[in-house]
């Protein structure tokens, strides 16, 4: 790819991800930074990721081939009417916000379709801001393109290689398209993690006995529920029909599931169990994408000094090669108190046999 210069309006936890992203793989990319968090801004120069820095949007932008609007989505707008003097009359113009319907109406009014290719990485973290931005955060991850009708097929082909050139997937929808999709798989979910830790905090103990024993189901499952409150509040606002919509049918199998509890309904309630697995365990059988087989195992250790590393001792003399290894710190949802996970089937093959032979107890992660 030849260098390119990139300006970036909006220099957050996925804004600085995909600035850091393209430095780690074009040295030669040079970005332009706005951010009203000036730490942020500093923080990007100092660090090698922003060569230019602005505190304000101005002429900075005018030479960029790549414009990234990544501040929160309602401030987008805004953003947009300031910067579009500023635009370079061939440039691609990008977001990163996981709701498009509102900045497709905009760019529309605006005249700039010729420009514009919506963009939505799928990953994030529990925590924001550019501190917690990191280039891996993209790796393997899909990244939603939604073009204009009319912008060019050379303009989305360069943008589809610069996105697979950071290490995710790019994947062309509709604008309307994506905002039912996530809001399904996204936007849902946020909404069900905080209803339920809410639930609990207005449910539990003066003792705090739910808060106390939370364990490994609980804090998975709600663990998004960390997230921006600003962010998800701006999410329900601008994409409120696919959200509420969905939410009525999930609110329908709430009830049937609870009426089939309610009358003790034996096979009803199995299958409920059982399609949810099958079909979630179907994710891993998807060659691409950001959910991939896991090759795992739990050990049963003594919990004593030198337990982990006489096994990974073991294992390296073996010549199996170890991904990741850590303690299972509650046993909830686990059996065995040592994790460990491997690069491939076979090593994890290999690591069963040796380890059985040692008389160790073994559990294959599912």
């Amino acid at each position: 790819m030849n260098p390119v210069s990139c300006g970036f309006i909006g220099l957050g936890l996925i804004g600085g991800s995909i600035a850091k992203a393209l430095k780690e793989n074009h040295k030669q990319i040079k970005i332009y930074a706005y951010d009203i968090n000036r730490n942020s801004l500093m923080a990007a120069h100092r660090e090698g990721i922003a060569d230019v820095i602005t505190e304000e949007i101005n002429e900075t932008f005018s030479s960029c081939d790549i414009v990234f609007l990544c501040a929160p989505v309602s401030c987008n707008d805004d953003n947009l009417l300031r910067l579009v003097q500023f635009l370079p009359k061939d440039c691609i113009l990008t977001d990163v916000g996981s709701v498009k319907t509102g900045i497709h109406r905009q760019i529309r009014t605006l005249s700039l379709e010729h420009l514009f290719i919506g963009g939505h990485p799928m990953t994030g973290s529990e925590r924001y801001g550019y501190t917690n931005a990191k280039a891996r955060l993209l790796e393997n991850a899909y990244y939603i393109l939604t073009p204009t009708e009319t912008v060019s097929s050379e303009k989305l082909s360069f943008y589809k290689n610069l996105v697979s050139s950071m290490g995710a997937i790019p994947l062309v929808l509709s604008y309307e398209q994506h905002d039912y999709v996530t809001a399904a798989i996204s936007h849902l979910p946020h909404v069900i993690a905080a209803s339920l830790v809410n639930l609990v905090k207005d449910t539990d103990s003066r003792e705090g006995i739910m808060k106390m024993i939370a364990a490994g189901g609980f804090k998975d499952i709600t663990r998004i529920a960390s997230s921006s409150s600003q962010m998800w509040q701006q999410i329900c606002l601008t994409n409120t029909e696919n959200i509420s919509s969905l939410l009525n049918t999930y609110i329908d199998t709430l009830c049937r599931i609870k009426a089939q509890i309610d009358t003790r309904s034996e096979q009803e309630i199995y299958d409920f169990f059982n399609n949810a697995r099958l079909y979630r365990d179907s994710f891993l059988e998807v060659s691409s994408g950001p959910i991939k087989k896991v090759f795992s195992i739990q050990v049963d250790i003594a919990d004593e000094p030198g337990a982990i590393a006489s096994i990974a001792t073991m294992l390296a003399l073996h010549g199996i090669n170890i991904k990741n290894i850590g303690i299972t710190h509650n046993r909830e949802l686990e059996e065995g108190a040592l994790r460990i996970e491997f690069y491939d089937e076979r090593g994890m093959t290999d690591a069963i046999t040796l380890l059985k032979n040692k008389r160790y107890g073994i559990y294959e992660k599912k």
